[in-house]
């Protein structure tokens, strides 16, 4: 069954939520709703899916970026971004903490903005301290596009979105992205932007 993708402007996308016990997470009702929310990330289709986004205010997410999602996404592309396939896994309660000073910034969307895309700015590797899916402990060091997810979905979890980040300036429909701007280097979309540093 697949799960309502709540927008922007829903009271649970804007408010922390909590922390699960191991004995929540191993429940009937959680597990469903790992798999139902596994689903419909899968529908939509994207790469990360955070468990207010259905309406439920607890800290859960999934990942999951299949290689076919970056079939038509030049090689170039994808070694600047420091893409690579990541399988599926779930986060509860987790914990993250910025590793160096190194930023990056690409386009960014959210299946809670459905239709658009902004520069957003996020540091290039994390580490996360976690349960799984099985409530087990878990450290996920991560770097490049897999730091961003991460990233991207503990805010979820904090009540922000990638809106409260983004370079306001790039801010625009993925349609006029995929016309314009899809085959642009970041900094070529800024300058055709006329956005520079001052612009956030």
């Amino acid at each position: 069954m697949f799960l309502k993708l709540l927008q922007v402007g829903e009271p649970v996308l804007r408010r922390p939520a909590r922390e699960l016990s191991r004995e929540e997470i191993l429940s009937e009702s959680t597990q469903q709703l790992i798999l139902q929310m596994h689903e419909t990330l899968r529908e939509a289709p994207g790469v990360g899916l955070a468990a207010p986004q259905v309406g439920s205010a607890i800290q859960l997410a999934i990942i999951e970026d299949l290689p076919e999602y970056s079939r038509d996404i030049p090689e170039s592309e994808l070694i600047a971004r420091e893409r690579r396939p990541i399988p599926f896994h779930a986060i509860v309660n987790p914990r993250l903490r910025t590793v160096g000073d190194v930023q990056m910034e690409f386009f960014e969307g959210c299946l809670s903005l459905a239709g658009f895309t902004a520069l957003v700015q996020r540091s290039r590797e994390v580490v996360v301290e976690c349960l799984n899916e099985r409530g087990e402990p878990q450290v996920i060091n991560a770097s490049g596009w897999y730091a961003r997810i991460l990233q991207h979905e503990v805010d979820h979890l904090n009540g922000a979105l990638y809106i409260d980040r983004m370079n306001s300036r790039s801010f625009m429909s993925l349609e006029n992205y995929k016309l314009y701007w899809k085959s642009e280097s970041v900094e070529g979309a800024k300058k055709g932007l006329g956005g520079g540093e001052g612009y956030r």
